[in-house]
């Protein structure tokens, strides 16, 4: 009868988004026959992460500490509070290194369909941190996607109704791109986001 362990690691590593049964099981052949110290660091950085990590109190994004060390930061433009669905988001944003703000993220996007609605996402958290006095301007850095869009448009109204600066992302045709590779949905949101 063959060890439960190897098939317990395959169907872990299919847990990852993106990750089949075949690339599940490349990557557990791999990782126990040409790299067995790598499986232990991974291991050992799963487990810390695992156990250590949290959202922040104040934008939800991950974090060792109660605040992470961007809303921390006295350096940071807290007139300006920037939404975006995932702490990946927000580290993509961040990685730019062209918005100097705060961030709020929401750990997901409306989406009926799948049950998931305003309570789920923190929607009241989110306007009571962007009402509470030093925001000016929220920027909608959500995805642009039908979820991403619909949840864009509920937070902006919610807010705009409150009085606040609402702006979006704009969207259109990629640095360095020839327009006949670009597609026909980014080429036509580039026309009437023009400026």
């Amino acid at each position: 009868m063959p060890s439960p362990t190897l098939p317990a690691l395959i169907e872990a590593l299919r847990r990852l988004p993106g990750v089949g049964q075949k690339t599940a099981s490349r990557m557990a052949y791999h990782l126990l026959q040409h790299d067995r110290e790598g499986a232990q660091l991974l291991a050992q950085a799963l487990q810390q992460a695992a156990s250590r990590m949290r959202h922040c109190a104040l934008c939800h994004t991950f974090t060792e500490d109660e605040v992470c060390e961007t809303c921390r930061n006295p350096q940071r433009d807290r007139s300006k509070l920037c939404v975006v669905e995932t702490p990946a988001d927000q580290a993509a944003v961040e990685r730019t290194g062209a918005f100097r703000g705060l961030y709020f993220v929401l750990m997901g996007k409306l989406s009926p369909l799948d049950g998931i609605g305003p309570k789920d996402i923190g929607l009241s958290t989110l306007f009571e941190r962007a009402t509470a006095g030093e925001v000016q301007e929220v920027i909608l850095a959500t995805n642009f996607t039908a979820e991403g869009e619909a949840t864009a448009h509920v937070i902006g109204e919610a807010l705009k109704a409150r009085g606040l600066k609402v702006t979006r992302l704009a969207r259109g045709v990629p640095a360095g791109s020839e327009l006949e590779y670009v597609d026909l949905g980014t080429i036509a949101h580039a026309l009437v986001d023009r400026r």
